[in-house]
Parts: structure tokens; C-alpha cells; sequence
């Protein structure tokens, strides 16, 4: 922690330096027309010379307007543009502290004659859509799209990528308004340079219907369009990078973009043995896949640089190659795809230790497992979008997906007694060789009627699943005591899987004042089938080979789940209220028929309401609330209702419930979000709530002498969470090249749970609270620090006397810094210490963790040697704690080692003619 404070006491002494001058100008703007006062409009100021924008600001309700800032030079030119007005030009001498411009009123555009310079505001607003200028924001040469939206206001983007814009997520990254190899964001932010983008535009997530239709989208979501410059629609650019290192670790990546108008064409291709995942450029910090660093869990568990080690644990090597095209087809067609192939190999060895605790005793069980998994995935997504006039608009979106999976595993497990007596123990060894297939498709026709808002839609979804496996397993299980047992398996089980979806759904909108209110009505029937075919077979040593059908072990049915669900619902879209409201009467019927076991088929109806209420309200384009209500209903899963026992695991049965009802859950959340661009302030604060009923359970017995386990499942009441999220950010802009950027963020969660323990029915709530500072220090071509620290408290209280209640405390602390002198020097680290003193003795309760990588460019930086150290201090390790309601568990894994890396990366661009930009038009006046 001291190295930490010393960081901050250096950053501070850097502020203390300054020879600017400090100036603020203010002023009001009107509109010439209506002498009104104009809200919104950009005020910014450009350097004479380069014009570099030196400063800009939002005027507010009330056409106020101020901006603060310092400078060396003794004149600025000064610029105000507004959506629909001239935009407004003077030269200001800097020659006192305060600037008061006094009214300032802007005219129509139509009403001008003026002579046109060229310049862009920075930040353009609309009425439902927010506009960055890329050249107004500054950025390291080799920047990629995701370092400039780091230094965009109000739009934050975490360590894994996922970016929020005034505290809502980006679930969409559009390229010229069409996707880019698919729904990953980071694959765009990642592998696209700043220098090809032009403006960024952000709106509300869209479907083609809705933007079709004028529709509102998605309120809690957001798409980002990044718009290419109009001279670099046409040419070639792209890059490619190598890097081999210690312990034969190797990366690759390269990618190729052929832009021609309207027709785009991009090729990448990736791999690497480091554990990165998907596909990134490697040559400086992001290099280290999902970064470093242990991130502690509420309930005491911890894992480290953020990898998840699920599903493809251990050490992973992959392989990549991906192909995107996108064209517009004569007058009234747009296509895009995508297909990608991937494939991976996973090996781990991991080790784990279990205590479990009853309401009357407990137990312990110690297991060691070794697996290795190869992975080969094909996927290909289009879109079509065809509209026949200005009113008739027909879209449909088909995926493909293919995929091949072989899995060895090993595992030996024990279970002991609280007297440390071996009750029970058993060995498995598995291959399991699979295959999918799928297949899906959304497909939308939309009339629009009259101009006042009203349309016809037609939407249907479909869903193919095709899976087949083979699971070869040998294993032997020992249970002791006085009635002990042997059971041997070498067993052949043949799957095939096939299910099918379909969602057909008519919509009809009739407009009851002009595009404002509308009152909506919905028709929908759905239909969902499982076949499930399992057939197991034991090996015959008469025969020598798998010839037994073993009727318990295998499965033959098929599950429907069919729905018809009308709909009726208004919503009212104004300039500053938009009010939302739907209420639908679910028909649902349950159908399992089993062909093994007729006795246990079932069928079941239900009939429920379900519910949304949504309502926004922006009091201006910089702040808004809003508010939601949704009633759903979840019916349980096919498991859980068949009632026949699934013995397939010798020592825990499992039986369904026949007569489980449908849960049904209602979910509140809202919040505020607000940015004030003159102030530099950003505040978001949400909250979230959830109520369920009939919620299923399971309930398991434990047999207290063989320690074998009875699971099965139940409806209970009673189960609630929230949660209340505040964020503040704060730039402090010292000079045109020095910033502090402020985050403050806490949450606060609740969580109460009804749950059984041995056949006794209990409660358990959680809460959890988690402050978090962050500052950055920006020094333009310098420097970056930003140290942060978080903490972490979490209760654990239970009304149940068997069970302990817990508390937890963690501490997480880092620091990420960045140089770039000398010039074309490029040196990055990454250190973070975590600290969790709840860690049991003997166990690890603190973990260094640092990246560093020392990058060079050369050849007018089309050339970038890199040099790369992952875990400097070689302390990298994923053992965990896990501490739950009912059991507390030590386990650890194969990891990532410390290894150096030399990489060389080369970029390349033909697109358009330097220097003929075009960057907008400005008005001057006298």
C-alpha cells in the first residue's frame, strides 16, 4: 500500500505545475426566430493555428452557457452549432480572466447567405441521438476504437471491454450502420483504428422493425454506429502480428479490411496458447487477453485475471479465422455476414475439498480430476433487409452453427464422515465425442399505414437444435458401512438430441394522436419440442462388446411447451415523457411423453398474466429517469417435473416433482442518469428489485450412514433481492494537456433466499456493500496513471442454528500506468494486490499480480516491436475459497505461468488521400 501512496503524492506534485493562463466565457444563447433560449447547442473553442479543440461545453435550459479552461495562445477562434441553425463564429482574444459574450443569437439555416468555413462541433445532440466528432478527442497515434471511446464524456469501458454510455450498457457496435462480424462488440473496438472513424453516433438499441417504424428501442441498451470517413470508404488497411515467448508460449493475429463504398470486406485470422480469448491485436496492454488481477466473489471465493475456468479450464490454445461482407444489392437491399471458425484445446488438472454442513452433522468429500478438451466451432449469421417502397419494409437474420467436441476425464473422489471415517469413494474415466448442429432464423415484414405512426408487423423465429454424442465411461464406486455395496460401470450411451422452437407473432399499431400515442394489439403462439434420446448400453463380456441395454440409465421422450398469448398495450412518446404499457394472457400447456416409462408422462395447463410498465422522462438531453415493472411467469424445467428416479451418478438420485407449479417473478428497476458537459460531472444511480413466487428448489436428503444423496424439487415463497447502484465521475481539466478524472461507485445488494437442508426448511440472507474510487491522472503524450482501491463487506446471516453466520471483507487495490517518452516509446503496466484476511490459516489471503509490455514503433509507426512480461512477480495462482449456505470449499488449477513474449506487428492503409478531409460546415458571421 505504501507504493500506492507514493503514486498519489506524485501525482499531486505534477499539479502544481502550470504556465497557462486560466480563462471562463460565458454567455446566453437565443434563436433569432423565436427568441427563445436554445438548449443543447455545442460551444467550443479551436486553436487558431491546428485548430485543435481547446475546450467545449453544452449550453442549458435556459440558453446559459460557460466554459472554463487555459491556454498559451492569445486568441481562440470561437464556434456555437446547433441541429437545424448557422452555426455561430468568432475570434476571441484571450486577454482577461473573464469573458462575458453576453446574447449570442442564431438564425435559421435557411435564412443565410453567409461565405462556409470548415469545422465540427465535438459533440453533437439530437433528439434521440448522441454525436461525437472523432477529431475533436485526442489520442495515441496507433489508438483503436476502444481507447478513443475512453476518452469520450460520459461513456466508460471496463477491463473486459463492455462499454457504458451516461450509465447504460452497449449491447450493439454498428460499422456504417451494419454489423461487424457478428454480436461481440470488442472484435470492432479492438481491431478497428481511430483514423478510419469519423463521427460516433449513439441511440437506443433497435430492431430493423422498430427503426423501420419509428418505434422507441431498447431504453436500458444502447448501439453505438461509428461512421467511416467518406475518402476512406474505398481502399485497403488492416494489420497483422506475431509474438513467440518462454515456456513455448506464441500469439498471432492478423486482419485485413477492403473497403469499396458501400461493399466491405474484412478477413482475421488469430491464435495463442496464453488463455486470450476470442481475437485481439497484441502489441501493448490489451495483449493480456481479460486482463490481471484476482476479483474477490461476496461469498468469500476469489479467481484470478479474470478468466473463468468452467468451461475450458486450465491452460487453453486456440485457433481462429473469420470472414465479414456487407453490399448493398441494386436500390432496396442490404446484406451483411459473417462466418467465423474456431477451435480450441483445454487441458487442467484441478484438486478440490469440500466441507459440507447438515442440519444435524456434517461431511467432507476430496476430489482430484484431470481433463483435456479439443473444441472445432463453425458459425455463419446474414442479414437481409429489403424495402420494396418507403412503407414495406421485409427483413429476415438466419444463423448456422456447427461444432465438434471430444472430452477425456478423469476424476477419483472421497467422501469422509465428521469422524474422518471413508464412507464412500469412486473412480471415473470418460470420453465423450460430440456433435451440433443448429440452425435459427428471425424473419419480419412491416407495413406502415398512413403517416401518423400506424403499421402492420408480421414476425416469425425459428430454432433447430441437432445434437449427437458418445460417452464411452468405465467406473467403479465403493460404498462402505454395514451395508456395503460395489457398483462397476462400463457402459456405451448414445445421444441424440434433435428440439425445435417456433414463435410466430402479429402485430398491429393504430396511431391514436399523430406519432405520439398509440394504442397496440398482439398475437402470439409459440411452440417448443425436445427429443431426448439416450440409450445406454453395458459391455458384454460374453460378446465383448456394448450389446446390454440398460433400461434405468437411458431416456426416450419428448417435452412441448406450447404457448398462445394475446396481447393488448399503449405507449405514448412525447418530447420530454415516454410512457409504456403491456399486459398479456399466457395459455400455456406442459407435455412430456416418455416411451421407456408411460407411467410417468404428464401434462399440464396454465394460464397466468404477465405484465411491463415503463416510463421515461428526460427533464433535458444531458439528464432523465425511468422506471420499470415486469410480472413474468417461468415454468419448471422438464427434470424437474418427470418423476422417475435418474440414477445415472451411483451416488445422488434425482427425482422430478409432477406437480410443480409455474413461478412467477415481478422485477422493478429505475434509475437517474445525467452528464453535465459544462461541469464535467456524470452521476448515474439505479435501482433493482426482485420478488418471487412458487420459485423451485431442490431439496436434498443426505443418508446419514452411506452418504448417499435424494435431490428433488419444490415450490417455496418468501424469495427476494435488491440492489442500489450510485456512480459519480468528475474531469478536472488542470490545462489543454493535463486531466484528473474522478469515479466514485458503490453498490449495495440484498439478497433472502428459501432454501432446504436435509428435509429442514431455512432462510438465508446476504448483503452486500462495495465502494470503489478510482483516479486517473492524463498527461497528453506523457503519461496515465490511475491507481484505484476497493472494498469489499459481505454478511451472511441464516435462521437456521446449524448454520454459522459469516461475514467477509476484501480489499482490492491496483495501479495502471502508461508512458509514451520518449517519443514512439510505449511503456505499460498493470499491478493489482488483493488482501481477504476471512481466508482460513494456511490458506492464501493476499496475491501481487503485475503485466508489464514495452512497446516501439518505427517506420512512421507502421511497425511496433514489442517486448512483454505476464506475472512479473511469478505469483500467479487461482486457488479459491468458496463459502456457501451449506458447504465451504478449497480448490485449486492448472494456471497460467510467468512468461516473456517478443511480438512484431505491421499495419498497413491505402485508404483515401491524406489531408482532403471534410469536417463540416460552419457559417461565419461578422
Amino acid at each position: 500500500m505504501k507504493k500506492l501512496f507514493l503514486v498519489f503524492a506524485f501525482l499531486f506534485s505534477l499539479l502544481t505545475f502550470s504556465q497557462e493562463k486560466s480563462f471562463e466565457i460565458t454567455g446566453l444563447l437565443k434563436a433569432e426566430d423565436s427568441n427563445n433560449p436554445i438548449e443543447s447547442a455545442t460551444v467550443f473553442l479551436q486553436r487558431i493555428k491546428d485548430s485543435t479543440v481547446v475546450s467545449y461545453t453544452i449550453s442549458d435550459k435556459d440558453g446559459k452557457f460557460k466554459i472554463e479552461s487555459s491556454t498559451y495562445d492569445t486568441a481562440l477562434n470561437f464556434y456555437v452549432s446547433y441541429v437545424g441553425y448557422g452555426t455561430y463564429f468568432k475570434k476571441i482574444a484571450i486577454d482577461k480572466e473573464k469573458i462575458d459574450l453576453k446574447t449570442i443569437s442564431l438564425k435559421l439555416e435557411n435564412q443565410l447567405g453567409e461565405v462556409l468555413i470548415k469545422s465540427t462541433a465535438p459533440i453533437t445532440i439530437k433528439k434521440d441521438t448522441l454525436e461525437f466528432n472523432v477529431k475533436s478527442f485526442k489520442t495515441k497515434k496507433d489508438a483503436n476504437v476502444e481507447d478513443l471511446l475512453k476518452q469520450l464524456p460520459g461513456v466508460e469501458v471496463d477491463e473486459a471491454g463492455n462499454i457504458k454510455v451516461n450509465g447504460k450498457p452497449v449491447n450493439k457496435i454498428l460499422v456504417n450502420g451494419k454489423p461487424f462480424f457478428g454480436n461481440d462488440p470488442t472484435i470492432t473496438t479492438k481491431n478497428l483504428t481511430k483514423d478510419i472513424i469519423e463521427k460516433i453516433q449513439v441511440v437506443d438499441t433497435k430492431t430493423k422493425s422498430e427503426a423501420f417504424t419509428g418505434e422507441e428501442g431498447d431504453k436500458e441498451n444502447k448501439t453505438i454506429n461509428l461512421t467511416i470517413k467518406e475518402e476512406n470508404n474505398k481502399g485497403v488497411f488492416g494489420r497483422v502480428s506475431a509474438g513467440a515467448g518462454t515456456d513455448e508460449r506464441y500469439e498471432f493475429a492478423g486482419m485485413v479490411n477492403l473497403f469499396n463504398n458501400d461493399r466491405r470486406i474484412s478477413v482475421l485470422a488469430g491464435g495463442n496458447n496464453t488463455n486470450s480469448p476470442g481475437f485481439s491485436f497484441g502489441e501493448i496492454h490489451k495483449m493480456f487477453g481479460s486482463g490481471g488481477g484476482i476479483s474477490f466473489n461476496s461469498n468469500g471465493s476469489f479467481s484470478l485475471g479474470g478468466r473463468s475456468f468452467g468451461g475450458g479450464q486450465g491452460i487453453t490454445s486456440s485457433q481462429n479465422v473469420g470472414v465479414n461482407y456487407a453490399d448493398v444489392i441494386g436500390e432496396n437491399t442490404d446484406i451483411a455476414s459473417d462466418y467465423f471458425y474456431a477451435s480450441s484445446n483445454s487441458k487442467n488438472e484441478s484438486s478440490t475439498q469440500r466441507e459440507t454442513i447438515l442440519s444435524d452433522s456434517r461431511f467432507f468429500t476430496n476430489s482430484d480430476s484431470n481433463s483435456d478438451n479439443d473444441t472445432y466451432n463453425h458459425s455463419m449469421n446474414l442479414e437481409f433487409e429489403i424495402e420494396t417502397d418507403s412503407t414495406f419494409q421485409i427483413s429476415f437474420e438466419p444463423s448456422f452453427g456447427y461444432s465438434k467436441s471430444q472430452t477425456r476425464y478423469l476424476n477419483n473422489e472421497e467422501t469422509l464422515d465428521e469422524d474422518f471415517v471413508l464412507t464412500n469413494q469412486s473412480d471415473v474415466n470418460s470420453f465423450v465425442e460430440s456433435y451440433a448442429k443448429t440452425f435459427s432464423n428471425v424473419f419480419s415484414a412491416t407495413k406502415r399505414v398512413g403517416n401518423k405512426g400506424s403499421y402492420f408487423k408480421f414476425e416469425l423465429e425459428t430454432d433447430i437444435n441437432d445434437q449427437e454424442s458418445e460417452d464411452f465411461l468405465n467406473s467403479n464406486t465403493e460404498v462402505f458401512g454395514s451395508n456395503p455395496e460395489t457398483i462397476d460401470r462400463n457402459q456405451f450411451t448414445e445421444g441424440d438430441n434433435f428440439s425445435y422452437g417456433v414463435s410466430a407473432e402479429l402485430s398491429y399499431r393504430i396511431a391514436l394522436l399523430a406519432k405520439k400515442l398509440f394504442l397496440n394489439f398482439e398475437y402470439e403462439y409459440a411452440k417448443d419440442i425436445d427429443n431426448n434420446l439416450e440409450s445406454t448400453f453395458d459391455f458384454n463380456n460374453g460378446t465383448q462388446d456394448f450389446s446390454d441395454f440398460n433400461t434405468d440409465l437411458s431416456t426416450d421422450f419428448k417435452y412441448s411447451d406450447i404457448r398462445n398469448v394475446p396481447t393488448i398495450g399503449a405507449n405514448y412518446r412525447g418530447e420530454k415523457l415516454s410512457l409504456y404499457f403491456k399486459m398479456s394472457y399466457n395459455f400455456r400447456t406442459l407435455k412430456n411423453e416418455d416411451l421407456l416409462r408411460p407411467q410417468f408422462n404428464v401434462e399440464r395447463g396454465f394460464e397466468n398474466i404477465e405484465a411491463n410498465y415503463r416510463i421515461n422522462y428526460r427533464f433535458s438531453p444531458k439528464s432523465s429517469i425511468y422506471a420499470n415493472y415486469r410480472l413474468s411467469n417461468r415454468p419448471p424445467g422438464l427434470r424437474q417435473l418427470q418423476a422417475f428416479e435418474d440414477v445415472s451418478n451411483p451416488l445422488v438420485t434425482v427425482i422430478g416433482n409432477p406437480n410443480l407449479e409455474p413461478s412467477n417473478r415481478h422485477s422493478f428497476y429505475g434509475g437517474y442518469n445525467g452528464f453535465d458537459w459544462q461541469k464535467r460531472t456524470g452521476f448515474y444511480a439505479n435501482f433493482n428489485a426482485n420478488i418471487s413466487n412458487n420459485q423451485v428448489v431442490s431439496k436434498t436428503i443426505v443418508d446419514a450412514e452411506t452418504l448417499k444423496r435424494t435431490t428433488t424439487y419444490e415450490n417455496v415463497d418468501g424469495n427476494y433481492n435488491y440492489g442500489v447502484t450510485g456512480n459519480y465521475t468528475k474531469d478536472f481539466k488542470i490545462d489543454t494537456l493535463r486531466t484528473i478524472k474522478l469515479a466514485i461507485r458503490t453498490r449495495y445488494n440484498f439478497n433472502k433466499r428459501i432454501n432446504f437442508n436435509n428435509d429442514v426448511k431455512y432462510s438465508s440472507e446476504v448483503r452486500t456493500i462495495s465502494p470503489r474510487l478510482g483516479i486517473d491522472f492524463l498527461w497528453d503524450k506523457v503519461m496515465e496513471i490511475k491507481p484505484y482501491y476497493q472494498l469489499s463487506f459481505t454478511n451472511n446471516a441464516y435462521d437456521i442454528e446449524s448454520f454459522e453466520d459469516r461475514e467477509f471483507t476484501s480489499h482490492n487495490a491496483g495501479l495502471r500506468t502508461a508512458t509514451f517518452l520518449p517519443k514512439n516509446l510505449e511503456w505499460r503496466n498493470d499491478i493489482n494486490f488483493n488482501y481477504n484476511p476471512n481466508v482460513a490459516d494456511g490458506f492464501q489471503k493476499s496475491a501481487w499480480f503485475w503485466n508489464s509490455s514495452l512497446a516501439y514503433s518505427i517506420f512512421k509507426e507502421k511497425v511496433i516491436l514489442t517486448v512483454k512480461v505476464y506475472d512479473l512477480l511469478n505469483q500467479n495462482t487461482n486457488a479459491r475459497r468458496i463459502a456457501t449456505q451449506d458447504y465451504i470449499e478449497d480448490s485449486q488449477s492448472t494456471v497460467l505461468r510467468q512468461y516473456f513474449m517478443l511480438s512484431l506487428s505491421y499495419k498497413f492503409n491505402s485508404l483515401g488521400n491524406k489531408g482532403n478531409t471534410s469536417d463540416g460546415d460552419i457559417i461565419f458571421f461578422d
